[in-house]
């Protein structure tokens, strides 16, 4: 672990704190009235700073310059982990079980701090050659690791309305919900703009690039104040769990498939098993917000997560040194 991803763990947790600290005073509470400020924030982030990262992000991609076989090594073990989590998830759920509860805790197990962690993480193991390969697989990583658990959610909220079910008027409802979504839209927009060949004015790359920078800072005291106020009792057990899910089997899946399914080798395949082996990112708890879900655990999850990774992360550097 070098110093500088120790002091970027340690600015994480001291973001965190923040959040926490103002949710134990209720600095942000108005009075009895007032809504849930931590419920409030994660719907800011949810709606206006995540979208305009994504859509800023998606339509000034190079699509011809990605290295696609890095990106395949990285995606197809992912996705394939996340689904099989999913439907593991669904198998063992409770009848009293809320239908968006599987694709919440996919997106736990499976989607990665890849951005305030995963950046200096890179810079400082791998270099300059390392970051260019992290950021390509993060410019990426939203747009298929939160669109998929997307459209599973919302399948699965259409399948558990009550009443007869139209086959037609269920696939109608899942089409329009997941279109029309804040993960998704923006998405869909920001390739539909890319592949028109449209620059993005500097007035509106500014404005998206500010709004987006928010996103980190807001995410970290949003897991502060959802520690303050929603605690973590009761959660270790699935918080453990989903940590060991998302800090051994993800990269372990991803170590396997691309090192002997693509042959990746050296410098490009440890930048995808460790971009594999990050904790839980805090989209993991917006998402859960957003459904209504498993926020608590969630939250547990990042922080289990977040604390442990500095045992798993030099376990996966040594299995890297093995692999040559």
């Amino acid at each position: 672990m070098t110093a500088a991803v120790f002091y970027k763990l340690l600015a994480i947790f001291l973001t965190v704190g923040v959040g926490w600290v103002a949710g134990r005073l209720r600095w942000l509470d108005s009075g009895a009235d007032a809504r849930d400020p931590a419920r409030v924030l994660g719907n800011a982030a949810f709606t206006i700073f995540v979208p305009a990262l994504l859509f800023r992000t998606t339509a000034r991609l190079d699509f011809a310059a990605l290295p696609w076989r890095i990106i395949a090594a990285f995606f197809v073990p992912a996705v394939l982990y996340a689904l099989a989590v999913y439907v593991w998830q669904r198998r063992r759920a409770q009848p009293d079980t809320t239908p968006a509860a599987p694709a919440a805790r996919m997106v736990t197990a499976s989607f990665g701090n890849s951005v305030q962690l995963g950046i200096p993480m890179a810079t400082a193991l791998f270099g300059e050659p390392g970051l260019a390969i992290h950021i390509t697989l993060v410019s990426l990583h939203a747009l298929i690791l939160l669109t998929l658990p997307t459209v599973l959610v919302e399948m699965d909220l259409a399948r558990a309305q009550p009443g007869p079910r139209d086959i037609a008027a269920t696939l109608r409802s899942t089409v329009r919900n997941t279109l029309v979504h804040p993960v998704v839209l923006p998405v869909v927009a920001g390739i539909a703009w890319n592949l028109a060949g449209l620059p993005l004015p500097a007035v509106l790359d500014e404005t998206l690039a500010a709004l987006g920078s928010a996103v980190v800072p807001v995410c970290l005291v949003l897991i502060g104040l959802s520690l303050a106020y929603y605690g973590v009792q009761g959660q270790w057990r699935g918080a453990l769990q989903l940590s060991a899910l998302k800090l051994v089997v993800l990269p372990a899946v991803v170590v396997a498939i691309a090192h002997w399914g693509f042959g990746l080798a050296d410098l490009p395949l440890a930048v995808v098993v460790l971009m594999a082996a990050l904790p839980t990112g805090s989209n993991a708890l917006i998402f859960a917000q957003r459904y209504d879900t498993g926020a608590t655990e969630a939250t547990a999850a990042i922080v289990v997560s977040t604390l442990l990774f500095v045992l798993s992360a030099s376990a996966w550097l040594g299995v890297l040194t093995l692999l040559g």
